[in-house]
């Protein structure tokens, strides 16, 4: 039995609809239908009756309800409890550059309002340094956009990322559509990271699914060079939403990819619950938390949160997708 489901439980027998309780939850309703069915099912009994106007509570559902009620009190008492021993330590997290450039402020904004006495790190460096750096136990948590074989890491599945047709308007070939399949995109330049980037071996399997042979000006690994390219004009490239969040790409101009498998899962990877700091596993809950508001917020440009696994957290070794 999950926290989660005690919430969602009460939401739903507060206000007597599983559709108005999503909408204050923030998740789809059918996610949510599934969560109270797994806790129906895991007591074994039937804790809401659907009716033609919504939903009420069963004989066994008011009983659970009051036990539930004073159970989530108690916890948070405890989480206050815990927020008033003033939480300390520190924690190393890594973010790649576009990552950063979206999430990296508000989560340490988040962190100093939360736990002013937990110093932070913040490393930005390419997502496979960042894994290589996460199993050298060189830092506690980092946004990752793969899973790697064989790390006993702990993850949680944070958001999918559509990725854009990046570059100045006036470019010679550049899509002026609302969306662009990738086979449409012809001679077009593009500028992008090397072979050896996540971001690039992504898109090296979505070109070939598309049978597309893209025409390649440049390759560059720094972000910030990538899109000062990109702002002369030289060529245009493909990248989730978050590259455009400096002010000074105001004057690029973007374009949706349509196809589905053109886009960049991210998940919040950890070293193992066992070995994570306090401070580290309040930091990895603050994450996510400031990732899904900046979602909701349309603060993260292109980034779809996962409403049937967001924050499901698995340990053990992973298979790479």
């Amino acid at each position: 039995m999950e926290l989660r489901q005690l919430r969602y439980f009460l939401s739903v027998v507060e206000h007597g609809s599983m559709g108005k309780a999503a909408l204050e939850l923030g998740v789809v309703t059918s996610a949510l239908s599934q969560q109270i069915s797994r806790l129906e099912g895991e007591l074994s009994t039937r804790l809401l009756q659907r009716t033609s106007s919504g939903v009420v509570p069963t004989d066994a559902g008011l009983a659970f309800w009051r036990q539930a009620q004073l159970a989530l009190r108690h916890i948070d008492d405890a989480a206050l409890a815990a927020r008033a021993a003033r939480l300390s330590g520190h924690v190393s997290v890594g973010m790649a550059p576009s990552t950063a450039s979206v999430l990296g402020v508000p989560f340490m904004q988040a962190m100093r309002a939360r736990y002013p006495e937990v110093r932070l790190r913040i490393v930005e460096s390419l997502s496979g340094y960042l894994a290589s750096m996460l199993s050298a136990r060189q830092i506690d948590l980092a946004v990752l956009f793969r899973p790697e074989p064989a790390q006993r890491w702990s993850v949680v599945s944070l958001l999918d990322e559509r990725l854009f047709v990046i570059g100045r308007p006036e470019l010679e070939d550049m899509p002026a559509g609302a969306s662009v399949r990738l086979g449409q995109l012809g001679k077009l330049p593009l500028v992008l990271p090397s072979g050896a980037h996540g971001l690039r071996s992504l898109l090296s399997a979505a070109f070939k699914r598309a049978k597309y042979e893209p025409n390649i000006a440049a390759e560059v690994d720094g972000l910030a060079l990538l899109m000062d390219v990109v702002r002369t004009g030289i060529a245009a490239t493909i990248q989730p939403g978050a590259a455009l969040a400096r002010p000074e790409n105001a004057v690029l101009v973007s374009v949706p990819v349509t196809e589905s498998f053109a886009t960049r899962p991210n998940m919040i990877a950890s070293i193992s619950d066992d070995e994570l700091s306090p401070a580290g596993l309040a930091a990895r809950v603050v994450l996510a938390d400031v990732a899904r508001e900046l979602v909701r917020e349309g603060r993260w440009p292109g980034a779809r949160l996962r409403q049937s696994e967001a924050f499901t957290k698995t340990e053990g070794p992973l298979t790479a997708r």
